[in-house]
């Protein structure tokens, strides 16, 4: 068996396996990608330690901490590792890389295994993923894509995904679509750790040579927000904007958001948050609309009588290049004609 010190962070891909040894909760909010979640402690047991700890004695928590671990441990051993060859090669952390990774490592060691350990634990995966995000943001050659509500810049991105360009999608990672009504259906937007990890584990597979394509977003998705070093690099990046016609942006999204007429109720509630800037009167309408399911009427006036008059001031404040972007025009966003965006923005690299 190999005792080596403790793996470090960039040389975790040279493992079989990743095993997160934290709670279910603590892997929920945020784990290395590919880490499987096979946990010494619950939740439940986690807590109960934790306040044995502080209300009774270390002593007692270490005590009843380990007759849980070795339960969790056997149960791991019966079930998830049981098919596991002998030449295995996992690799194992948990919060600092401690007792509950070391428990874990002994173990699996003592049946043969090449267990090792991840120095400093997740904690120190944080680490790295700040450090990718301050070093590789300022490297990439950004195409930021804008265009007012309705423009599809979302599906042009994924089309230009799709024929290979490189693309970092934002609003994928966030879960959300970036607006008021930008929550998806059934989905919880992921911690704002696990977010930037997901930005950060991209951006390492990048080709640093080539654009990397992104739409135009605020500083904040929803409830998680850019990085800083982000959000400063965005705004200098050159602007590639869709200006698509009222006409096409409506039919767009009409297919696109119309899963919002299926909760009438929960889409006129979000409606009464604009109540300040667009007054009872128009909100009442809109919310009329919403619970009758006329979203047509509901989504031209959003379009126009909200969305619209702050789009181009919103724009020209936050990007420096605003003045000299490169307009691409439209009157058709079917799928056909989001594929020719997507073509012709590739072309303007040529």
């Amino acid at each position: 068996m190999s005792h080596r010190q403790p793996v470090r962070v960039p040389e975790r891909h040279q493992y079989a396996a990743l095993i997160d040894a934290r709670s279910p909760g603590e892997f929920a909010l945020d784990h290395i990608p590919g880490a499987i979640n096979c946990p010494v402690l619950s939740d439940a047991e986690r807590a109960e330690i934790g306040t044995i700890y502080k209300q009774v004695s270390p002593f007692e928590a270490k005590r009843l901490g380990a007759a849980y671990v070795a339960a969790n441990l056997a149960r791991h051993l019966r079930e998830t590792f049981a098919d596991k060859p002998a030449n295995w090669k996992p690799l194992v952390y948990c919060w600092r890389g401690g007792l509950r990774s070391g428990s874990m490592v002994t173990w699996l060691r003592l049946v043969g295994w090449d267990a090792q350990q991840l120095a400093g634990g997740y904690k120190s995966f944080r680490g790295h993923v700040i450090e990718q995000l301050e070093t590789l943001v300022p490297q990439l050659q950004m195409r930021v894509l804008c265009g007012a509500t309705g423009s599809a810049k979302t599906r042009v991105l994924h089309a230009l995904a799709e024929s290979g360009e490189q693309v970092l999608d934002l609003e994928g990672f966030a879960s959300h679509k970036g607006s008021l009504l930008g929550n998806l259906p059934g989905i919880e937007q992921p911690s704002q750790k696990r977010f930037e990890t997901l930005i950060a584990e991209k951006l390492e597979q990048f080709d640093l040579s080539r654009p990397v394509y992104l739409e135009g977003e605020s500083a904040k998705i929803g409830r998680v927000g850019l990085p800083l070093v982000l959000v400063s690099h965005l705004h200098k990046a050159p602007v590639i904007e869709v200006r698509a016609t009222e006409s096409a942006r409506l039919s767009f999204l009409l297919r696109d958001y119309a899963y919002l007429g299926d909760e009438p109720d929960a889409l006129a509630d979000k409606l009464g948050w604009l109540k300040e800037l667009h007054g009872n009167v128009v909100i009442s309408r809109w919310q009329e609309w919403a619970r009758t399911k006329e979203l047509s009427p509901l989504f031209e006036e959003l379009m126009l009588r909200h969305y619209d008059p702050h789009y181009e001031r919103s724009q020209s404040n936050h990007f420096d290049q605003w003045p000299v972007r490169k307009v691409l025009e439209t009157d058709d966003l079917s799928d056909a004609g989001i594929q020719r965006l997507a073509q012709q923005v590739v072309a303007l690299e040529s």
